[in-house]
């Protein structure tokens, strides 16, 4: 028992060094003033945001314009009930901009994007397209790390402000074509006012670490494939846990930070 509960350790701690090391030397690179291969990775960050952004602009529309309906609804109902009419731009920040947009949007690149990327790098893996690279003279590491984690954390901090903006005001556009009354007046000043600078910087903070997270964790998956082909659905089904889990531990932190 011993023996296997330190082994356990061992691993986690292997492998929290892996990802750490990947990011460290991802956030080296943004300072890295080496010239040579600039251009090729600006082309790569650029596909990366336009498959993990701009390619999920329609799902993540369609839903953020639905929950901003449904909870939209059930404030402006429920709220007068219980005397609570004031505290309607409070509970829209906290719930949909605070919490609901980050998360669900990082929950959706997830199951998109980071069993992309880790399905990508496991098939090069097998394919030896790596030892090809360094055989050129050219760093894997710069050319394949580095662009997918710039790309997804601008992906997901666009998408992110995209999800709030559709859930709010459309959201508010849907419930006054039902039939719902809210004055317009009315529901933006207290949205408004509701929010603070302080707002923003948790969102922020939150799709930064977030997409570093979901980036990293599906690349160091790609990476252990190694050179069996099986092992490459398992480094997705793998990355998708592990992200989720890592980015409820990361909102769940940055949440209980920003209140204390």
């Amino acid at each position: 028992m011993i023996e296997s509960i330190g082994r356990s350790v061992i691993n986690f701690f292997s492998y929290i060094g892996g990802v750490t090391s990947l990011f460290a030397f991802s956030i080296k690179e943004i300072f890295n003033r080496q010239k040579e291969g600039k251009r090729l990775i600006n082309q790569i960050i650029t596909k990366q945001i336009y498959f993990t952004g701009y390619l999920a602009l329609n799902s993540i529309g369609i839903i953020a314009l639905s929950l901003g309906l449904i909870t939209i609804i059930q404030i402006f109902v429920i709220a007068p009930k219980i005397g609570a009419e004031g505290l309607i731009g409070k509970i829209l920040v906290a719930t949909i901009i605070r919490e609901i947009g980050p998360l669900l949007t990082a929950i959706i690149l997830i199951g998109r994007s980071g069993t992309a990327i880790a399905t990508e790098i496991g098939n090069m893996m097998v394919s030896d397209e790596f030892d090809a690279l360094e055989s050129i003279g050219i760093d894997p590491l710069r050319f394949i790390v580095y662009p997918r984690l710039i790309g997804m954390i601008i992906s997901l901090t666009v998408l992110i402000l995209y999800f709030d903006v559709m859930a709010l005001l459309g959201g508010f556009l849907a419930a006054r074509l039902i039939g719902v009354s809210i004055p317009f007046s009315t529901y933006f000043n207290t949205l408004f006012s509701a929010l603070s600078f302080t707002d923003i910087v948790v969102v922020l903070f939150k799709s930064f670490t977030m997409g570093a997270a979901i980036a990293v964790i599906a690349v160091m998956h790609g990476f252990k494939v190694g050179r069996s082909s099986t092992m490459v659905p398992v480094a997705g089904t793998r990355s998708v846990v592990n992200s989720l889990l890592a980015v409820f531990l990361v909102d769940g932190i940055i949440t209980v930070f920003s209140y204390i």
